[in-house]
């Protein structure tokens, strides 16, 4: 076969050759059979081989691949939950494309759940394409979901054994140590060193017992004598039965252990905290983990950790012409300082993998391959021993249930940086290494060079030339055979950035990591929600992808009318495909929306929890918001605006509902900020029946019913306030009396001017609220400028501190400073009392009128600056001012009295 060719099929060798290798493999010892007791047929001799892989590698797919097509399985055990074996059949279905994941959660919880991710380039993966494209018997054996989920212990904190390797070999990043000596080559026969690596490393390893004491040394293969027959009992208690069809509920026990790695054969994860049974948290676990735990911060190791289960497989023997290689003649290496910890629940989770063992073979099987993390190999490979002692391991395992399924994925989920345990740092880099074979390098940097180009940057053919030159050159000096990312990288930055590192990390989030979306077939067992959102997305013709992308919806049109609702109603149902955003078109009509539409992973765990509302989408919005607003709490405001939700997703059927309970709560508040607060939301739920065709004639009722009571009451709600209640309050009013002018109904606007003449003419208030009333009666034409210039005069005349009149004019003049310019008596009236103020009155002042002019745009002030440098100093326009000399008379002989002038 090919050895270059690791991701397809073997090509059968041909001629003589190939013959003379078929009859070797028929008279190897593998192939030895013995006569049965009643001296039958012959019964093939089973022969087991245990692939110790890491998550996520391209090398080690492609030596799987290798050494599968080699070895030729009848039967394949994968490391994933046992009960998700049903769904194995829809890896080779029309639709599915990786990244996918398996996603297990609890029926009655769905927040209680796990996700066991898979890639193109994962081992796992492509373990299962091979099972699918030759017809082998495949299925998991790790411990099933139903059992992960049931577990409420909480994980200890784990390292990466895989770094003791890598300081063996002169490396100090192990990353880098595994992309040299693995990623970058091609080898079927690299297991049988793999798994002594970690057998070696495994013999200096401390084992925890139940409660976390150490417990006896691990020792080498188990004792042979004992026939996979043995302990048939024992052994079908724990791994017969265990799965249920996708969809439906399985059960499982529990082990009475806790801690645990959850890097099978890839990254070491940090998975302190709670478990996500405990918590409720959502989990993504390395594929064939068994714990689900809290996602640490990207990159966060605890300092000093114990080292415990499943590290990146290690060593391998590395290509001609590595820098590295292991050889397992070598000695093994020196245990370092650091404890190397096989914890409880990984002996618990070797356990019932050799069950499962057990019962293929017992089922019949005869070349049995198992494909585990590189951690847990030494302890499957040899004779399994008694099943016995690993019954009383699983014994006391919790019961659960739990229901799986496909859900899509994307490579950034797959990255170290998202704060997967098993993640590593480079998926699209390593999906790039998987599936292009020829000229990798070029073909890499020929991709980055186009996406820099769709960026608008400059970069040519001669570009790409010499990034590929310098690469190449990096890895020969540095005795590789073939350049890895960090050469690429540097080639990178050093050609198509020009040293740019903003750019470099450009490349990294696009290309280095990616945002590939993966894919489901759409006969997927899923919840009845999903099933809708399926069908809705498909009519509408909207896709799901991984990157952010702007859409601008045209509410007059049917499809952009349809497309709004959809995504209303997931925001309804906490399932946040897309946030409303500004558009980018200036436009003052309501007939556009623009949306941000970015899909993730983990919002298929959100579908679910959202399916107990209800089947469809409609339905399950409709219920879910008649019951947030039917809490004995719910203020005035919140149902408005669930009120106003509710039309913009036209959900029909419970807007009544929310009318009736609208009444009902506005009734029983009499705080007139709430009305306040409700109204505006109201009065523009009256303007969608022109572009939604919504009904709002009840709507009409109790808005006006709300207004009529907020008029009532606002003379009482302005009294007494401080300045920043007043700020609160002159925010709400100007929300009601903007909502009331796009309404354009008389009645409602006159009642509203009518209130706000009272508020105006009034002293005894805050000066900001006058202020601001003054302004709108102005706006509205119901004050004309001279009315407006007395005023303001009286508020700046003698009787009223600077801090007074400073937030009269605040209020007046807030965010609106096109006045002052057309109106030079007003600027003149603020020209000359500002002018007038001592040294301390305009210090206190200044903070305030700052905040006030600084709320104008940058033209306003400048427009209003020249105004007041062409006007000069403060001049008023003449004025003729009469005496009332009566008046005066009386208030001379007054105070002659007083002094005593009087004779």
């Amino acid at each position: 076969m090919r050895a270059d060719d690791g991701a397809g099929p073997a090509v059968p060798e041909s001629g003589s050759a190939a013959r003379q290798a078929e009859l070797a493999d028929s008279v190897s010892p593998a192939r030895q059979t013995k006569s049965n007791d009643s001296g039958g047929a012959a019964r093939p001799e089973p022969e087991t081989r245990v692939f110790g892989i890491r998550h996520h590698g391209p090398g080690s797919a492609r030596s799987l691949r290798l050494a599968l097509n080699r070895f030729r399985p009848d039967v394949i055990l994968i490391e994933g939950p046992a009960d998700a074996d049903p769904l194995l059949g829809f890896v080779a279905a029309d639709g599915m494309e990786p990244p996918v994941a398996l996603l297990g959660y609890r029926p009655d919880e769905p927040a209680k759940a796990a996700m066991w991710p898979f890639a193109e380039f994962s081992p796992e993966w492509q373990a299962m394409s091979y099972a699918a494209e030759n017809g082998v018997r495949v299925g998991f054996c790790d411990l099933p979901a139903a059992t992960v989920l049931a577990m409420d212990q909480e994980v200890g904190a784990t390292g990466d054994p895989l770094a003791l390797l890598a300081e063996a070999g002169g490396y100090d990043d192990a990353e880098r140590w595994w992309d040299a000596i693995v990623e970058s080559a091609t080898d079927a026969d690299i297991f049988p060193a793999v798994n002594e690596a970690m057998a070696a490393l495994r013999e200096h390893a401390e084992q925890l017992g139940v409660e976390g004491e150490p417990a006896a040394r691990e020792s080498g293969p188990r004792d042979a004598g004992t026939t996979p027959e043995e302990g048939e009992r024992a052994a079908g208690a724990s791994a017969a039965g265990e799965t249920s069809s996708a969809g439906a509920e399985s059960t499982a026990g529990k082990p009475a252990t806790a801690g645990e790695s959850a890097t099978a054969g890839g990254e070491s994860t940090t998975q302190g905290g709670e478990s996500a049974a405990a918590s409720g948290d959502s989990t993504v676990l390395p594929t064939g983990a068994a714990t689900p735990g809290k996602i640490s911060p990207a990159g966060e190791k605890p300092p000093s950790a114990p080292i415990s289960a499943d590290p990146a497989f290690g060593g391998g023997t590395g290509a001609p012409g590595s820098a590295v290689g292991f050889d397992p003649s070598d000695p093994a290496p020196a245990p370092a300082p650091a404890r190397i910890v096989v914890d409880a629940h990984t002996l618990v989770r070797e356990a019932y993998m050799r069950q499962v063992m057990r019962k293929a073979l017992k089922d019949g099987a005869v070349r049995l391959a198992v494909v585990c993390g590189a951690w847990h190999a030494p302890a499957l490979e040899g004779k399994l021993g008694p099943a016995a002692s690993d019954a009383r391991v699983l014994k006391g395992l919790p019961k659960g249930k739990a229901t799986l399924t496909w859900v899509p994925w994307t490579h950034s989920r797959l990255s170290s940086s998202s704060g997967y345990g098993a993640g590593i740092t480079s998926p699209g880099w390593y999906h790039h290494l998987f599936t292009v074979t020829e000229q990798p390098i070029a073909r890499w940097l020929t991709r980055v060079a186009g996406m820099l180009r769709t960026h608008d940057l400059p970069v040519s053919s001669a570009h790409i030339i010499e990034a590929v030159r310098l690469a190449e050159t990096l890895a020969t000096l540095r005795g590789r055979p073939l350049a890895g990312l960090s050469e690429v990288t540097e080639a990178t930055r050093a050609v198509l950035c020009d040293g740019d590192e903003v750019l470099l990390r450009l490349v990294s989030t696009e290309l280095v990591v990616g945002e590939a979306l993966g894919a489901v077939p759409d006969g997927t067992p899923t919840v009845p929600l999903e099933a809708d959102l399926r069908a809705r997305i498909k009519t509408l013709r909207m896709k799901q992808q991984a990157l952010e992308r702007t859409v601008d919806l045209d509410l007059r049109t049917d499809q952009g009318l349809a497309k709004s609702r959809l995504l209303h109603q997931l925001r309804l149902l906490g399932i946040g495909w897309g946030r409303l955003t500004d558009s980018q078109v200036r436009a003052t009509g309501t007939f556009r929306e623009t949306w941000v539409l970015q899909w993730r992973p983990e919002l298929a765990i959100s579908i679910v929890e959202a399916a107990r509302w209800g089947t469809t989408l409609r339905t399950a919005a409709e219920a879910k918001i008649l019951d947030t607003v039917a809490a004995p709490d719910a203020t005035v405001g919140q149902v408005a605006n669930a009120l106003e939700a509710a039309l913009l997703a036209d959900l029909g059927g419970a807007t009544d509902g929310l009318i009736t309970r609208l009444e009902s709560v506005a009734a029983l508040d009499h705080d007139v900020t709430h009305l306040l607060a409700a109204l505006p939301g109201l009065l523009r739920t009256l303007r969608y029946g022109d572009v939604r065709g919504t009904d709002t004639a009840a709507l009409a009722r109790v808005a006006d019913g709300l207004l009529v009571r907020v008029c009532a009451g606002l003379p009482s709600a302005v009294t007494g306030l401080d300045a920043d209640s007043a700020a609160a309050l002159r925010a709400l009013m100007d929300g009601v009396h903007q909502a009331l002018s796009a309404r354009n109904d008389d009645w409602a606007t006159r009642s509203w001017l009518t209130a706000l003449r009272g508020v105006a003419d009034r002293t005894d208030i805050h000066g900001g609220l006058i202020g601001r009333a003054v302004r709108l009666l102005c706006d509205a034409e119901i004050i004309d400028a001279a009315d407006s210039a007395r005023r303001l005069s009286a508020a700046l005349s003698v009787g009223h501190t600077a801090a007074d009149k400073a937030a009269w004019i605040d209020g007046f003049l807030g965010g609106r400073g096109l006045l002052l310019v057309h109106d030079r008596n007003l600027l003149s009236l603020i020209d000359t009392w500002l002018c007038g103020l001592d040294e301390e009155q305009f210090v206190a002042t200044l903070p305030l009128l700052r905040r006030t002019f600084g709320g104008f745009d940058s033209g306003e002030r400048q427009a209003i600056a020249q105004a007041v440098r062409h006007t000069g100093a403060a001049t008023m326009s003449p004025t003729v001012t009469e005496y009332d000399t009566a008046r005066g008379e009386l208030a001379l002989h007054a105070a002659a009295a007083i002094l005593g002038l009087t004779g």
